[in-house]
């Protein structure tokens, strides 16, 4: 199995504001007129995996964007699923090894991992095997990084650079140790 995490970032590395705001994103969205890869990362997953800061972030949006994808919300807290997603949407709990083995064991090929914990999590027990980052051109001075304080160095591999017409570079990385 395979996990891939496909992120925008500010070019000084947060993926939200310290309240988790992500307004700064909203003036880029659609400015030229693309999605910047995302419908086709998409296609190539089968199963998500995010925490419950940004599941929430993606219920306030009003559209749920992953249609019948499941989504595995990691949480030790209860979380109210509503009802029109409970087909999708479920709570797991565990270590990223715990949830990855059992995902795994559910015959899932390619998870999305998407938050800022649970990147970080996955990424420091060495469960990713790909990074797509999106590096939205503005500073923030301060929020949410992305990887947070690493314990050791991770070695990449990179793939590739798409640079698009309003500034926005996109990366894509292969994890080389893990």
């Amino acid at each position: 199995m395979k996990s891939n995490v496909f992120i925008a970032v500010t070019v000084d590395g947060f993926i939200a504001r310290e309240d988790g705001n992500i307004d700064w994103l909203s003036s880029f969205e659609g400015t030229s007129g693309q999605d910047y890869g995302y419908l086709e990362f998409f296609r190539t997953i089968d199963a998500i995996v995010m925490g419950r800061n940004t599941f929430e972030k993606v219920l306030s949006f009003g559209v749920w964007p992953y249609k019948k994808t499941p989504v595995f919300v990691l949480s030790n807290q209860n979380i109210e699923i509503l009802k029109d997603l409970s087909d999708s949407v479920s709570l797991i709990r565990g270590s990223p090894q715990d949830i990855f083995r059992r995902l795994e064991e559910k015959g899932y090929k390619n998870l999305y991992i998407d938050g800022g914990k649970t990147i970080q999590g996955f990424l420091r027990e060495g469960l990713i095997d790909q990074l797509i980052i999106t590096r939205i051109p503005i500073l923030i001075g301060k929020g949410i990084s992305l990887f947070g304080l690493l314990e050791r160095d991770i070695q990449l591999s990179h793939i590739g650079t798409i640079d698009f017409d309003n500034g926005i570079v996109q990366d894509k990385y292969e994890i080389l140790e893990k």
